[in-house]
């Protein structure tokens, strides 16, 4: 029997010293043989569980949800560790780091005018951070997480296109027909029955739409970007 982490710790030093016995050879067997893949979609889950708690106002759940969103976070640091890849350690000295870095009005001279230049100076230094390495954001589409449910997967991917100056080939319609938030509330219920009732299913048509429009929009980024190569705009006189 193992004794319990030493009391005298933080209670963030306890619990990974629980988390590398729970880990360790002779811990528990469900622990001992999970990896990475095995448990991503439980992060997913302690999410939306997080989500219900904020939602319902309770805080002693919120406080809960939040512990069993952690555990996610200290379980792949100590498999992480385990493979000589990062821990726990290096995830907080990387997010240190990113938070100073972007936020250049707090620690640094950049003086911004309101949260508008907040964002842009927040995507213009992560776009910088990521320049030249595999995770080089070339298109303005990029960066989207492809496991998104797929109505906030299409909201995200309209934002960046309208941003870009992509939209003019899937643009938004003149007459949307419902104005309202009630209105269109009520129309995404009608097309979820509509669906139900055919067999359908909505998350699947719409991701699918989604994709194509994504394929079209980077096409006509592509080509935009060439017509540019070979026809690039005139240069300022200096005279």
């Amino acid at each position: 029997m193992r004794p319990p982490p030493n009391p005298q710790s933080s209670w963030i030093e306890q619990l990974r010293e629980v988390m590398a016995a729970l880990r360790a050879p002779d811990g528990c067997p469900w622990d001992r043989e999970q990896d990475h893949q095995s448990l991503r979609w439980h992060a997913v889950e302690e999410v939306y569980e997080l989500l219900d708690a904020i939602d319902a106002g309770d805080d002693q759940e919120m406080s809960e949800e939040l512990g069993d969103l952690l555990l996610q976070v200290v379980f792949h640091a100590q498999m992480g560790m385990e493979r000589g890849a990062f821990d726990f350690d290096v995830i907080c000295r990387q997010l240190v780091e990113k938070l100073i870095r972007r936020h250049p009005h707090v620690f640094g001279d950049t003086a911004v005018s309101g949260i508008g230049e907040v964002w842009a100076n927040w995507e213009k230094i992560k776009r910088a951070e990521k320049a030249g390495s595999k995770h080089e954001r070339k298109s303005a589409l990029d960066g989207i997480p492809r496991r998104l449910p797929a109505l906030m997967y299409a909201q995200k991917l309209t934002k960046k296109a309208r941003k870009a100056a992509l939209d003019a080939m899937y643009p938004a319609p003149v007459n949307p027909g419902p104005n309202s938030e009630a209105e269109v509330a009520a129309e995404l219920f009608r097309l979820a029955q509509l669906c139900e009732v055919r067999g359908w299913s909505a998350e699947s048509l719409l991701r699918s739409e989604a994709r194509k429009r994504e394929r079209g929009w980077r096409r006509s980024e592509a080509a935009n970007a060439a017509e540019n190569v070979t026809n690039p705009p005139p240069q300022p006189s200096l005279s």
